[in-house]
């Protein structure tokens, strides 16, 4: 048992009854005794409580110092999702990647490809001789490959794996030196893969899958950037959110011009603007910005002259709303499109179903297993959202758009002014006009 400091303290310093040496005095003694030993072995069993206890005599105790511990070592954390999105789909959407869990605990990780354009998904893992770290990037390739992007101390490296009958192959891309590296967005088309790697100045656009000659610097943006959303078809155009001067706004990036710069978006002078998604078909862009006061939620037209529109409907107390998906093939008419939303709330993680033509966003229940935050629209309106569950490791779930809402009607006109009375100084005037008219008619008559 161990005996604090306090208790020394006490058992040297405590007071005897009158006639404390006499065999009162000497039971008080033991009594004491027994009460410290009593209440040492409670506090070291953690039954002491916050204020102490009463003892036997009616009298609250002083609390006790806490027991010395043993430090052990922490419990082994659960193995945790990647910080990075774990799920990427293709550009056209045949391909999927991911980071699964692995081996006989389910404690190691390797990257997975899932393989949608048939009847039904079916998921192959591509393991190495190695388990990756849970920190990795996986990215689905049209011609379905899978790129891994791996990150040790200030090395990125790169390798494309492919299932190679009951192995996986790997073709090593190559490596950068720099402290930080995040892969974009599936390039359209599919078949090139780009990196954003941000400095202390400014920011490096990396092809890094693709390209001739393993990873390939294409452009140099000032500032810090994030994003990246994909504003055309070819592949050329890249919009990215640029933190410079203490702002954040939408640029556009050209790719085949050395990395020229252009502002994309501008809502107010002292606002931040980002770019969250764009359908480089019908134009359709959603944005967050705080020129409304308050970060908000709202939707546009590339090229369009009208201004950026905020809806009330996007407003939902208490909960996060972040767009994931734009049903594309809306070109004539792009407000049209559906927008697939992922809201988190109080009371978890649900789907909303929105357009930017209508005023109500419709909640579903997210399917169970939802990889959170993935999913893809086809062009006549059928969300597919991938799921994983013990039971069915490679799913996908299937949601109609709900069908548009009619419009409204068109508001009635404005009834017509009343007539306006006439000053005093007019009313000689607007008789003398009455009368000529009168006379007029008069003569018209006796003709």
């Amino acid at each position: 048992m161990t005996t604090t400091a306090w208790a020394k303290k006490t058992a040297t310093t405590g007071t005897q009854a009158p006639g404390g040496s006499g065999a009162n005095g000497e039971r008080d003694e033991r009594d004491e005794r027994d009460e410290r030993d009593e209440r040492d072995e409670r506090s070291q069993h953690g039954q002491h409580g916050q204020h102490g206890e009463r003892s036997q005599h009616g009298q609250r105790s002083e609390p006790a110092a806490p027991a010395e511990t043993v430090l052990q070592d922490p419990p082994p954390r659960p193995p945790h999702p990647p910080a990075t999105p774990s799920f990427t789909i293709s550009a056209d959407g045949a391909y999927a990647a991911r980071l699964a869990p692995h081996g006989d605990r389910g404690d190691a990780w390797c990257p997975e490809r899932w393989t949608l354009d048939g009847p039904e998904p079916y998921a192959v893992p591509l393991p190495l001789d190695k388990a990756e770290e849970y920190g990795t990037e996986v990215l689905a390739m049209a011609d379905g490959r899978v790129l891994v992007h791996r990150a040790v101390a200030e090395r990125q490296s790169f390798s494309l794996l492919y299932p190679t009958g009951p192995g996986t192959g790997e073709h090593v891309l190559g490596a950068l030196e720099c402290a930080e590296l995040s892969l974009l967005t599936p390039s359209p088309g599919g078949s090139r893969a780009y990196a954003l790697a941000p400095g202390a100045h400014s920011t490096a656009v990396w092809l890094v899958a693709g390209g001739a000659f393993g990873p390939e610097r294409v452009a140099e943006v000032p500032g810090r950037c994030t994003g990246g959303v994909w504003l055309d078809r070819a592949g050329r155009m890249l919009a990215l959110d640029q933190e410079l001067d203490g702002r954040t706004k939408a640029v556009a990036v050209d790719l085949e011009r050395g990395g020229e710069v252009t502002p994309l978006l501008q809502i107010a002078e002292a606002s931040d603007d980002r770019l969250l998604l764009a359908d480089a078909a019908g134009g359709l862009i959603l944005v967050r910005s705080d020129a409304p006061g308050h970060d908000r939620l709202g939707w546009g037209v590339l090229g369009s002259t009208l201004p950026v529109r905020f809806p009330e409907c996007l407003r939902l107390p208490d909960c996060a709303v972040t767009p994931f998906a734009i049903q594309p093939g809306q070109v004539l008419m792009p407000e049209h499109c559906a927008v697939a939303l992922r809201i988190d709330g109080p009371a978890g993680t649900w789907i909303g179903l929105w357009r930017p033509v209508e005023r109500r966003v419709h909640h579903i229940a997210a399917p169970q297993g939802w990889l959170t935050g993935a999913g893809l629209w086809t062009p006549d309106g059928e969300l597919r959202l991938p799921y994983a569950t013990d039971a069915e490791p490679c799913g996908v779930a299937r949601v109609m758009a709900p069908p548009p809402a009619p419009p409204e009607p068109a508001p009635a006109p404005a009834p017509a002014p009343a007539p306006r009375p006439v000053p005093l100084q007019q009313a000689p005037l607007q008789q003398a006009l009455l009368m000529r008219r009168i006379a007029r008619r008069i003569q018209h008559a006796e003709a």
